[in-house]
């Protein structure tokens, strides 16, 4: 069973930093990237900035110079530093690997994580 687990989320002020981390459980071997997506109620889920073979692309203009998507060595873990954050920046976001290990072969099969609620207040 794969688990993507998911912390760092809160509330802040405007301006301020947080740092979502999610560690996961997938055969690394399977993994070409990861990546963080946010959602708000009643829009669709967005995706923020992706990692593969160590190269960051961010998918959101809103967020150039001021989120960075990181790695862990092993790949077991995939990181989203946030700074100078905004209210418009309030939303769950969402780890995700789009691979797995299934019947002994690498799929493409979605995985999420739990969910990880940012707050940001003016």
């Amino acid at each position: 069973q794969v688990h993507l687990v998911e912390s760092g989320g809160g509330l802040v002020q405007a301006g301020e930093s947080l740092k979502l981390s999610c560690t996961h459980s997938i055969e690394t071997r399977c993994i070409s990237g990861m990546a963080w997506y946010r959602q708000v109620p009643g829009k669709e889920r967005e995706l923020v900035d992706t990692i593969y073979s160590g190269e960051s692309t961010y998918f959101l203009d809103s967020i150039k110079g001021r989120f960075t998507i990181s790695e862990d060595n092993s790949k077991t873990a995939v990181y989203l530093q946030m700074n100078s954050l905004k209210p418009e920046d309030t939303a769950t976001y969402y780890c995700n690997v789009n691979e797995r290990l299934i019947n002994g072969r690498c799929r493409e099969v979605p995985s999420w994580g739990q969910g990880n609620q940012v707050a940001v207040s003016s």
